[in-house]
């Protein structure tokens, strides 16, 4: 396994449900080592170590045990992740299911190249196993009591509100692989349905009919709009594991101080400077093109979108002088940058 992380969404999310039952915000950002820059974009990447710290310095900063399942309960996953808002333009069921397998990646991510679907439909009779098979759920059980809580509360809601109403409880138990915790009364009140702890499985059981429902009507243009931003997010992720991705990424904090050398990164990498020389060439870039392009790609960013001086730019880059960045840029864009400023404020 990689690398596991989670959309920001979650752990921004959290923050504020532990800070509004009497957490502190700085001191929980210190204790999971969050940087409030780090939790500004809601599709940035955190790691699953650190949002789980964030969520055990919450449970004894509230001194409530089951915080982690509150926040399941109280928090809409359309309110923490793209994943949510796309679901939501399902026709039905099985399509929501195939939606959140396809996107499941851009809210818990555990970059071990699997493909499979993280969520398996199972028919048992008269009904169907609703089959979580990601590791993570068994190796972190605050993810599973969140993320189970979030999923059935929220089914719920959207069942109560299209004034649905089933012959059968929604789920008709629910199965969990880790031990009973000792707040196992808040998992009752929760979920309210039997349970059963140190299963085979994490999942939950519902009646066959759940699947035939329709869901509410949704808008097609929003559903385009939200589906394309969500491939474009499955390609930086993509993107990111690979081992340009991964170097692009230690070298941005880096550039401005002009010490993002191969030996570095390499050494951050935990590889050899020939190790990554080789997986580079496999890739079909060098070292020293990446550095080259991304440099590109950053310098008409804070020029265009951000609106930086050249001189805080070329500073950004790690260029001695902005004469040094001057030539590089005639060099990438046929054009200085003051002139790249002033036809992008023309238009």
């Amino acid at each position: 396994m990689g690398k596991p992380t989670v959309a920001a969404g979650l752990p921004r999310a959290f923050l504020d449900f532990a800070v509004s039952r009497g957490g502190n915000r700085k001191k929980l950002l210190e204790r999971s080592q969050i940087s409030r820059e780090d939790l500004r974009n809601q599709d940035h990447r955190i790691s699953v170590a650190s949002y789980v710290a964030l969520m055990k310095a919450g449970i004894e900063q509230c001194q409530e045990p089951a915080l982690s399942l509150l926040f399941g309960k109280a928090v809409r996953m359309q309110d923490v992740s793209i994943v949510g808002l796309v679901g939501e333009q399902a026709e039905n069921v099985e399509s929501a299911r195939r939606i959140v397998n396809r996107y499941a990646r851009l809210m818990l991510d555990e970059d071990d190249g699997n493909t499979s679907d993280r969520i398996e439909f199972i028919r048992d009779g008269r009904n169907v196993w609703f089959k979580f098979t990601s590791d993570l759920y068994s190796q972190y059980p605050l993810l599973t009591e969140s993320g189970f809580a979030r999923c059935i509360c929220g089914a719920r809601d959207m069942l109560e509100s299209g004034g649905i109403s089933l012959n059968s409880p929604f789920p008709k138990e629910i199965h969990f692989t880790y031990e009973e915790p000792s707040y196992r009364a808040e998992y009752d009140r929760v979920f309210r349905v039997p349970l059963f702890f140190r299963s085979r499985i994490n999942g939950f059981l519902v009646a066959e009919e759940f699947l035939s429902f329709k869901l509410p009507r949704t808008n097609p243009y929003l559903s385009q709009v939200l589906t394309a931003h969500a491939e474009e997010l499955l390609k930086d992720l993509d993107r990111s594991r690979s081992t340009r991705g991964r170097v692009e990424g230690l070298l941005i904090p880096q550039l401005h101080t002009g010490e993002g050398s191969m030996e570095m990164i390499a050494g951050k990498m935990g590889l050899s400077r020939q190790t990554l020389f080789r997986k580079l060439k496999e890739e079909g870039v060098s070292f020293e093109k990446l550095l080259d392009e991304l440099r590109y790609k950053l310098a008409l960013h804070y020029l265009n979108e951000k609106n930086l001086p050249v001189n805080e730019t070329s500073y950004l880059l790690g260029f001695s002088e902005p004469a040094a960045f001057s030539r590089a840029f005639k060099r990438w864009n046929g054009c200085s940058p003051r002139i790249q400023k002033d036809s992008t404020r023309e238009q």
